[in-house]
């Protein structure tokens, strides 16, 4: 795929609506050109938003924050990262309504678990996103019991606010660290019924506390539930050599081996692009120099051997052979 191709799969959109909702966050709209429905997705589902970003073609996942109940058009919330490599700041200067966009059908690796009766729910910062579609697919399942936790630095910065409330009442709780209020990890995973699932979407170092606490309370693995998307991070330019393809391709500061891969024309696979998936993990042949991981998906040992890559967020410092 040429650096103006598209990704696979990818449904032509247009951009019908642009909401700021408060200084760091703005909604997208996207529908199809035609009006038709947009694929049927569940909540927590999340797609890929191609941007060409001047002679770069990126590629993003966002979750999907609208009702899986109307696919007339896709919604995702996005916060404008200054410190990131340049997608969501693309997003938010340069995507205006009436824009021709292409997005990705959807993927869900943090559906709802239909066996469990009830739901407890922790979200930080931008990681309410998820919650939006799911929360408006348990409205329409009574007797399923959903309970969300909101933690965010500040009121300013929450979203959704009121939505929320409306659909859980009292089963939705909001704390703000300017008001020296913290989501108590252990006394909700210490007094949970048997048979309650836990989902968890925010930053790492939240993910990660949370993921721990729920291993020291004896949560079983498969009821608990979380979405850890890592970012694809700028970095010294490096070069790739596909053995397979017999092609020995640039991957630049600003772009991820994936991008640079299928700038190439070498069709990889992936499904999250954010090394949280393993769909595009890949063998490593040989490395002059350091390999750079940023995935969440491969164990210590497989990083330390060397053997394996998640070119969706990984980097290399020197030069690399892959398995490609």
């Amino acid at each position: 795929m040429s650096a103006r191709g598209r990704l696979h799969g990818a449904i032509d959109v247009v951009v019908t609506e642009v909401v700021e909702l408060n200084s760091l966050i703005k909604r997208f709209h996207f529908a199809r050109p035609d009006g038709k429905p947009l694929p049927a997705f569940s909540g927590g589902a999340h797609i890929i938003i191609q941007m060409q970003d001047g002679d770069t073609l990126r590629g993003s996942p966002y979750s999907l924050s609208s009702s899986p109940l109307d696919t007339r058009d896709y919604q995702v919330s996005i916060r404008r990262d200054d410190q990131g490599r340049g997608g969501s700041l693309y997003l938010h200067r340069e995507v205006k309504p009436g824009m021709k966009m292409s997005i990705t059908h959807p993927s869900n690796m943090f559906a709802l678990d239909k066996r469990a009766s009830r739901h407890l729910m922790l979200a930080g910062g931008i990681g309410i996103t998820p919650f939006m579609s799911q929360t408006a697919q348990l409205a329409q399942m009574p007797g399923v019991h959903a309970e969300l936790h909101y933690g965010m630095r500040s009121r300013e910065l929450g979203v959704y606010l009121e939505e929320l409330a409306s659909r859980l009442g009292s089963r939705f709780h909001v704390y703000a660290d300017e008001d020296n209020e913290q989501i108590d990890y252990d006394r909700l995973l210490s007094s949970q019924p048997a048979g309650t699932h836990l989902y968890v979407c925010g930053p790492s170092p939240m993910i990660d506390l949370v993921l721990r606490k729920s291993a020291e309370h004896g949560w079983p693995d498969n009821h608990v539930h979380y979405e850890h998307f890592a970012k694809a991070s700028s970095g010294e330019p490096f070069n790739v050599e596909l053995r397979a393809s017999g092609k020995t391709i640039e991957v630049g500061a600003e772009q991820s081996m994936l991008e640079a891969i299928e700038a190439a024309g070498v069709d990889a696979p992936y499904l999250c692009r954010g090394g949280a998936c393993g769909q595009c993990e890949t063998r490593v042949l040989s490395v002059d120099g350091e390999l750079l991981h940023e995935d969440h998906w491969l164990e210590d040992d497989e990083k330390a051997s060397g053997e394996k890559i998640m070119p969706c967020v990984s980097r290399c410092r020197g030069t690399v052979v892959l398995d490609r």
